[in-house]
């Protein structure tokens, strides 16, 4: 299996329908799987699941676990040798699942790995940051992060049409290394939504992966 998606849902409906077909169509010749894990919605998106999208693997929860939780019960359950954490108010883009799978292949050293995201007007959203410090918060709290220039944190001065190595990938569309991921253990629960990322990217850090 190349590639195991975990995408977890809370009354997300029309979301989550538009994201699960953007998935199947950008999968290409890849063997993946896709894991839909509910957080106990009340909206139908579970029944939209099983009516559109059989394929997919339904982990229908009875409470809300959140972000960490709910991205748990599924990476206990994946096949790939890379997952990607996705949210759903995205869209897959063309042929980037695919080369995100073979960019990974040629670079053995790196654990966790982001795409470039776009706000629905085709601008660019900060999809990694720096981690938090005193230093950042500070800039932050000046004001000073709206020039582009010193934001150093989220650093939105850059296009992301390069790559670079950052400290911290955005939990909206992430691929972790399997082999990585079994080293360095789950999301923490402990956080229950916001910051799971940013604790999980230290911690694969903290092992040696890039």
């Amino acid at each position: 299996m190349d590639l195991s998606i975990v995408i977890v849902n809370w009354n997300t409906e029309a979301l989550l329908s538009d994201c699960l077909s953007s998935v199947y169509a950008g999968l290409g010749s890849l063997n993946a799987e896709v894991l839909v894990v509910d957080n106990a919605s009340t909206d139908g998106s579970c029944a939209m699941v099983q009516a559109e999208f059989p394929a997919v693997l339904l982990i229908q929860s009875e409470e809300n676990l959140g972000f960490a939780g709910g991205n748990n019960v599924a990476l206990k359950q994946v096949s790939g040798r890379y997952v990607m954490l996705l949210n759903t108010d995205t869209l897959v883009h063309g042929a980037v699942l695919q080369q995100s799978i073979a960019w990974l292949d040629e670079h053995p050293s790196v654990g966790v790995m982001g795409p470039r995201l776009l706000n629905s007007d085709g601008s660019v959203q900060p999809s990694c940051s720096a981690f938090p410090s005193l230093g950042h918060l500070a800039m932050q709290t000046m004001g000073l992060t709206k020039f582009s220039r010193w934001d150093t944190y989220r650093m939105t001065g850059w296009d992301r049409a390069s790559e670079r190595q950052v400290e911290v990938i955005s939990g909206a569309a992430m691929f972790v290394r399997a082999a990585a991921m079994e080293k360095v253990g789950l999301l923490d629960e402990a956080f229950f939504f916001y910051g799971e990322e940013t604790d999980w990217c230290r911690r694969f850090a903290q092992a040696g992966w890039e």
